[in-house]
């Protein structure tokens, strides 16, 4: 088994890419086959080097490694092979209208009620004109012709699927300027390379019909086609116009881990609970494509958020330890399991560490109150069990209880109305840090 992810370098890859990639990695990883890693670099004006490392940085990032890799800007000679072929085969001929030519077909046709499919009109051309064509300078773009009949498929996840070839307009293969548009490199590409199984989102539902049919123009069994639902955003709304905010880059930058990313991603639109997952591999074991449902899945950023927050409330120290450090807030592993609740994403880390280190500004409602409390403060060494011993103290010098208590206290020391356990954090903070915030004017 093999399948393939295929990702132009032409931008950043964003959460649309992504459930295609896991879904085909978590796929062909349960079923022990080959995740082929190729890159769609055929348009030559808008690809770009830092956008093809931004890929690989993206998924390894992830951690949806690949097992192979390949460049369609290293295979043309393959391409053409085939163009040959098919043009051999009566089946690519040349068409010379220009694009306002074409858009002006396309008006007149849905003008008079009709579909706006090429009308074939270069199949009728003599040889004289379209050597009459060439001389003046004019290259011709390549169009498959399709047969007109209806193409069927066995999906692995809409069961069978059926388009009318009579009602598309032939494809584009090769453009005035001889380079290859998507749709043969890629089919050339699944057979000679060897993918068994091509999983993508459900707007190449009507593309899969054509490249069937150049499939077998070649001489050469199509592979297992599967096509689910779309991405949308929590409005409903297409993620088009938002995609910029929902790169994997982006997610990154703003200090999300890759399992809260893959948490939802991994179960969106399928019948299974969106729940923070570990690792791939509890994604994998669960995967199936029959979970996948037929309606558009909503995705939204505050779900990965939460999952990012459930991920870390149960992470333990050494294995965030690193990450920890890398930002400046390696307080220990007491201090992590102190604040490892209130954090929704690594970086809120540094606002505890402003707490119990540095230099906060308290806040004090009533300065009498604040001061009998620092002057109840226990001596060292403080512990878990110091903050009950002491809010006891303090209930019963001043009389105060319930909130009323604890958060005048909570505000003096931490400058905050929330944040972690009191118990925990208060030896951390100390006698000394507690008595200068207490008695603060």
């Amino acid at each position: 088994m093999k399948v393939r992810f295929a990702p132009s370098p032409t931008g950043k890859l964003h959460v649309g890419n992504i459930i295609t990639a896991l879904r085909n990695w978590l796929f062909v990883r349960k079923h022990g086959g080959t995740f082929l890693l190729r890159i769609d670099d055929t348009d030559f004006e808008r690809s770009k080097p830092e956008f093809e490392a931004a890929i690989e940085r993206d998924l390894t990032w992830l951690g949806l490694n690949w097992d192979e890799k390949e460049r369609q800007s290293e295979r043309a000679a393959i391409y053409e092979a085939a163009a040959e072929k098919l043009k051999s085969a009566g089946m690519l001929y040349p068409c010379y209208e220009t694009a306002d030519e074409l858009e002006r077909k396309r008006r007149i046709a849905q003008s008079r009620g009709r579909p706006p499919v090429y009308d074939r009109a270069a199949l009728a051309m003599l040889p004289s004109d379209r050597a009459t064509l060439e001389a003046q300078g004019q290259k011709p773009h390549w169009r498959f012709k399709l047969s007109g009949a209806r193409v069927t498929w066995i999906d692995l996840i809409r069961g069978e699927q059926a388009v009318e070839t009579s009602s598309l307009s032939d494809p584009v293969l090769i453009r005035a300027d001889g380079a290859f548009l998507y749709t043969l490199p890629s089919v050339v590409d699944d057979v000679d390379l060897g993918v068994t199984h091509v999983v993508r989102g459900e707007d190449h539902v009507t593309n899969t019909g054509a490249q069937i049919e150049i499939f077998r123009a070649l001489g050469i069994a199509e592979p297992t086609f599967g096509h689910f639902p779309l991405l949308v955003g929590a409005d409903g709304e297409a993620l088009s116009k938002r995609l910029g905010s929902l790169s994997i880059e982006q997610m990154r930058d703003d200090g999300l881990e890759p399992m809260a990313v893959l948490s939802v991603l991994g179960r969106i639109g399928t019948s299974d609970p969106v729940e923070a997952v570990r690792d791939l591999a509890s994604l994998t074991a669960t995967f199936d494509f029959s979970r996948i449902g037929r309606a558009p899945a909503r995705f939204d950023l505050d779900d990965v958020a939460r999952m990012n927050a459930q991920l870390l409330h149960t992470t333990e120290y050494t294995d965030v330890k690193q990450k920890l450090a890398a930002i400046g807030s390696d307080l220990g592993e007491v201090f992590w399991n102190a604040v490892r609740a209130n954090v929704v994403r690594i970086g809120d880390v540094k606002g505890f560490v402003d707490i119990v280190h540095g230099n906060i500004t308290p806040i004090i409602e009533d300065h009498a109150f604040a001061a009998q409390a620092a002057a109840l403060l226990p001596p060292a060494p403080w512990d878990n069990a110091t903050w009950s011993s002491f809010v006891n103290a303090v209930k019963e010098a001043t009389g105060a209880k319930g909130k009323a208590l604890f958060q005048p206290l909570r505000l003096a020391l931490t400058g905050q109305s929330h944040g972690p356990e009191m118990a925990a954090l208060f030896p951390l903070i100390g006698p000394e840090r507690s008595r200068t915030r207490l008695q603060s004017e």
